[in-house]
């Protein structure tokens, strides 16, 4: 039986509804299966062996269904088909080494999962395979193993080949075993890993975890790597690097064409579906099936009257990329992927502000930029940390801190402080390369007096911008509306999109608003609040501003 050709046909009926990612990805499946072109094709046996192995011999271990026989739905048994029918030509290896599956809570993600780590364990025909379930925490590991044990003991075939040991499931006959880890574990080092499930991608901020798995694969010949996950409300951590790359290649973006990289994203395809219950299957293949359709409804109305419910229901049962609860804005209106080229705005004018913080954090300087008959606004910023705490600021904040500094976002300043002098090199540097000069330079009078002083001496207009309810109010309210309306283009600055997201806001008895930090003390702001006092500073003087570019 082709599975992929027949969950195909059901979406492109109407029977199935689907995402737009998903029905992309399988119309490009199809198409291979139809007309395989370069050295993969589809063996349709090969696709069905873990269907069969998990039907046979998997068994269901909770509630009603428990020792009953695991029977899986039909976009279950196509995405695993595909991940395990598309062949080497001459080979017979596998095509995809790498997968991600979003779907919302509650649709069998793990039972699927479970399934296919047993068959990886035991029946995929490697010798010494390590299967690893890996998660944030060792408790979130334990559940796909503990599920994969489980299915086992009410299996009387599979009880009698495999062993549970202390801490993994061992097959003797070919000396391979499955082990939960997290990413606190002893020792990552050493692995030969055959199969990697990778759990709840959203809650995992240790970017090196997923770095050191996948290294672990490297002397396999046939590995895989399976991360399945919902969304979440962390930003900027390797979910949303996997996801980005994910959509792309879905997508079919341009330099994104990955022959070994499987995505399937189930997922509301706008933001707005998650009141019509036509699109809610998108993101729930399992609807009315696995997941009861009585229990999103109820979880929809109670959200519809309170809003503190809705981030929780958009990230898990519609896998709408979302900030945390009471967070200033929600993350379709801070997302905008849009760029430019800092080389176009050579010799003009902008606004700017300045965060210095305390010299021993984050410190952000922004350009604000717009080009004349152009309403929209041009971020470019440059973040500053001490050289000799980056290290103590990845592991604290678990934030790539390091990346972005590669990136050329952020400057280290030498030692264990702030150098506020660096900043203003920057502004000069700008001034003088770039021949970008700032008219106004806003910044907040704390802790800043020598290097405002150093600043004029250099020529620059200074401005103080006080972080209160009467002078940041208004501003962020206009910031407010660009963003939401798309008229802020930071350069898909991945640092400001971070400070955004971390961002709440606090208001007084008349209605005034002033940005302050979430509910974690490693969120920062500083991008989020130097773009705010540029803004403060461009509206102060928008008209002249405008006259000069």
């Amino acid at each position: 039986m082709n599975y992929v050709m027949q969950y195909w046909n059901e979406i492109e009926s109407g029977r199935i509804v689907v995402s737009r990612r998903v029905k992309k990805v399988y119309s490009r499946l199809v198409d291979d299966i139809l007309n395989p072109k370069g050295e993969w094709i589809f063996d349709e046996e090969l696709g069905s062996r873990p269907v069969e192995f998990i039907e046979r011999f998997c068994k269901h271990s909770k509630d009603k269904w428990m020792g009953k026989p695991v029977l899986l739905e039909l976009f279950q048994k196509a995405y695993i088909q595909a991940l395990f029918g598309f062949v080497h030509k001459d080979t017979k290896l596998r095509r995809f080494k790498e997968t991600m599956f979003l779907v919302a809570r509650k649709n069998g993600k793990s039972t699927m999962t479970s399934g296919i780590a047993n068959y990886m364990l035991m029946a995929d025909g490697a010798g010494g395979a390590e299967v690893y379930s890996v998660a944030s925490k060792k408790d979130q590991a334990k559940i796909v193993f503990n599920e994969a044990v489980n299915m086992v003991s009410q299996s009387p075939e599979l009880t009698r080949l495999l062993k549970k040991r202390k801490t993994d499931l061992y097959f003797p006959l070919t000396y391979s075993k499955f082990e939960p880890l997290a990413s606190d574990s002893n020792s990552l080092d050493g692995l030969n890993s055959h199969f990697i499930v990778m759990d709840e991608l959203h809650s995992i901020k240790d970017r090196n975890l997923y770095e050191v798995m996948k290294q672990s694969m490297s002397s396999r010949s046939e590995p895989l790597l399976l991360m399945i996950t919902t969304s979440g409300t962390i930003r900027e951590c390797i979910y949303d690097d996997m996801y980005d790359y994910a959509s792309k290649v879905a997508d079919g973006a341009d330099g994104f064409n990955d022959d070994r990289f499987l995505p399937i994203l189930y997922e509301l395809d706008d933001r707005k579906e998650w009141t019509d219950f036509r699109a809610w299957e998108k993101a729930n293949p399992g609807l009315g099936t696995i997941k009861k359709l009585d229990d999103i409804a109820e979880k929809v109305e109670r959200a519809k009257v309170n809003p503190k419910d809705l981030p929780g229901i958009l990230t898990k049962d519609f896998n709408v990329r979302d900030t945390v609860s009471g967070a200033w804005l929600n993350f379709d209106d801070i997302n905008n992927e849009e760029e430019f080229d800092i080389e176009d705005f050579q010799n003009t004018y902008a606004v700017a502000g300045v965060d210095l913080s305390s010299t021993s954090d984050l410190t952000c300087a922004t350009m604000l930029l717009m080009k004349d008959g152009d309403e929209k606004k041009y971020v470019y910023q440059k973040y500053f940390l001490p050289e000799d705490i980056l290290e103590k600021k990845i592991k604290e904040d678990q934030i790539p801190y390091d990346k972005w500094r590669d990136r050329g976002l952020l400057q280290l300043c030498e030692g264990n402080k702030v150098n506020y002098s660096d900043v203003s090199d920057w502004f000069l540097k700008m001034h003088n390369q770039m021949g970008i000069t700032p008219l106004w330079i806003y910044y907040d009078p704390w802790n800043s007096k020598y290097w405002v002083d150093e600043m004029k001496d250099l020529g620059f207009t200074m401005v103080e911008c006080r972080q209160g309810y009467k002078t940041l109010s208004q501003p962020m309210k206009e910031l407010e509306a660009d963003l939401k309306s798309h008229m802020i283009n930071y350069n898909n600055n991945p640092m400001l999109k971070w400070c955004l997201t971390n961002t709440a806001l606090k208001a007084d008895e008349n209605g005034n608003i002033r940005p302050v930090k979430g509910t974690s003390s490693r969120q920062r702001i500083d991008g989020a609040v130097s773009l705010l006092i540029a803004y403060t500073g461009l509206f102060e003087h928008m008209v002249d501003y405008k006259a000069m570019i």
